[in-house]
């Protein structure tokens, strides 16, 4: 059968309709290179919503449209001798490196302080310009805007025949996973995450905690419960309606903020119904505050956050919870401070192989055992009769306890574990899998191994003894790990020995 001539024809490729190209320009500032980056993404950003919003009202545009995203690179072609005490800020080797930005404003602090330790270690410009990744349609809008469906639908094309959409084939994590490879002529990766990877997940960041992305702070805490978040919220409340230290908001889902000084909100909507995740923020002057999340139950869960969050480069997370303790020993109320991990969790396990160990972090195990003797007023040899340090091992099966469980106990046993949860281990080899200092304090809740199982009765006296006193140990180690530089608290061990330059 013989093949029409017309379809043997090339088709007319489609014009691209895209903004005045701008080059890399080099920069020996590093405020001025932000500003740049800020001037680019805003200005590309809004030239795609300015053609969706002339498509809606019917004045289709003449061709494909696309804008990029703004790009940083260094170039060098020697060793240069620096600080062995830095973990981050330096050249790994001499090349060309290159990294994709989005929200420079967002970012701006972190992107001030990397390029400036690059610019400072390196003694050489950085270069801004526009890179060759579009940026989807659905991430130049701003927080809170989307595009609507029914919108979408009346264009009179699909969209992705107009406008770039999210490409999963380069939205993902070989960078900070280490299985990134290199082709010829392409740069070698600057920051630890594309713009598209972190766009993906400050858009899942809005939806599972319902809080902007700009109101997350850098010092995270993680719990399983709804206890620790209401007394986190009283506790903020509190220090807003007194004027009370240097927090300057509290922040909670729907973006409804309460201003130091102020005892009810003054912006914001409550969500007729919580998000999956939500958060709370306690917020300082640039991000130096504490965020809660409660991310319920599970490693699922676990991963889910702790993938989005990472995008932030937070300098540290906790987890604060409840675990059963698997010592007789041990009593309710019990604190357990992590120092090694059995992952039985699994979710982690394709991106991060259970033979890589999870090493304790001494910056974060100190600030948590010091606020532990601050809080309760015990210290040394008296402290060891409220408190173990050793292994959690984390599991992905709440009702270890109704199957034939021979096994498990033989492993937990041969683990040294002390502690069980179902999130904490998942925490940690995140943290240690995205460079994010990371630790886990958590309290006794049951002894399933022992006939004290988690009953309605036992469970509302333990509460009301230790959520308060386990939530302060928590802020108290985060305003620790605060006093501390970033160069400090960013531990070499979570480093390896071909990283990126960005932390």
């Amino acid at each position: 059968m013989n093949t029409p001539h017309s379809l043997l024809q090339p088709a007319t490729p489609t014009p691209i309709v895209r903004p005045d190209p701008v080059p890399f320009v080099h920069y020996d500032d590093a405020r001025a290179a932000v500003e740049q980056l800020a001037y680019l993404y805003t200005r590309n950003t809004a030239f795609l919503r300015d053609a969706f919003s002339a498509m809606v009202a019917g004045s289709p545009p003449a061709g494909r449209v696309r804008a990029c995203y703004p790009a940083i690179r260094i170039a060098t072609n020697r060793h240069d001798p620096i600080d062995s005490r830095l973990s981050f800020g330096h050249l790994a080797e001499p090349g060309v490196y290159q990294t994709t930005i989005t929200q420079p404003n967002l970012f701006r602090v972190y992107l001030e302080e990397q390029i400036g330790l690059l610019l400072r270690n390196h003694g050489i410009p950085v270069e801004v310009g526009e890179s060759d990744t579009p940026i989807p349609l659905h991430f130049a809008f701003p927080d809170g805007a989307y595009v609507e469906g029914d919108v979408a639908n009346s264009a009179p094309r699909p969209l992705r025949d107009i406008f770039d959409v999210p490409d999963l084939s380069v939205t993902d994590d070989a960078i900070v996973n280490g299985t990134w490879k290199k082709r010829d002529g392409q740069p070698s990766p600057l920051a630890p995450f594309t713009a598209p990877r972190a766009d993906y997940s400050l858009h899942r960041l809005q939806h599972y905690t319902a809080t902007a992305p700009s109101h997350f702070q850098n010092f995270i805490l993680f719990t399983n419960y709804q206890f620790y978040v209401d007394e986190f919220c009283a506790y903020a409340r509190n220090l807003m309606a007194t004027g009370a230290d240097d927090y300057v908001s509290f922040v909670e889902p729907g973006n409804v903020v309460t201003r130091h000084g102020e005892k009810t909100s003054s912006s914001g909507s409550v969500p007729a119904r919580l998000p999956q995740m939500p958060a709370y923020h306690l917020t300082r002057a640039g991000h130096a505050g504490i965020t809660m999340i409660n991310i319920g139950v599970g490693p699922s869960n676990a991963k889910t956050i702790t993938d989005h969050v990472a995008v932030l480069r937070p300098h540290a997370w906790i987890m604060l919870g409840h675990c059963a303790g698997l010592r007789d020993s041990q009593r309710l109320g019990d604190y357990v401070l992590a120092h090694g991990y059995v992952r039985d969790d699994h979710v982690l396990d394709a991106d991060l192989p259970t033979w890589v160990p999870i090493p304790p972090l001494a910056e974060v195990q100190v600030a948590l055992e010091q606020a532990v003797e601050e809080v309760t007023g015990l210290s040394g040899w008296d402290l060891k009769r409220i408190m173990r340090t050793g292994t959690v091992a984390t599991i992905d099966n709440r009702n270890w306890e109704l199957r034939e469980n021979d096994e498990l106990i033989e492993r937990f046993s041969q683990s040294r574990a002390i502690a069980l949860d179902m999130e904490s281990a998942t925490i940690a080899a995140n943290g240690f899998r995205f460079r994010v200092p990371y630790g886990t304090l958590l309290c006794v809740s049951d002894k399933p191994l022992h006939g004290e199982l988690k009953l309605p009765g036992m469970a509302s006296a333990f509460y009301r003894g230790q959520v308060n006193q386990h939530l302060e140990v928590g802020i108290r180690a985060l305003e620790r790990l605060r006093e501390m530089t970033p160069e400090r608290l960013h531990s070499r061990k979570l480093r390896s020995f071909m990283e990126t330059a960005f932390q």
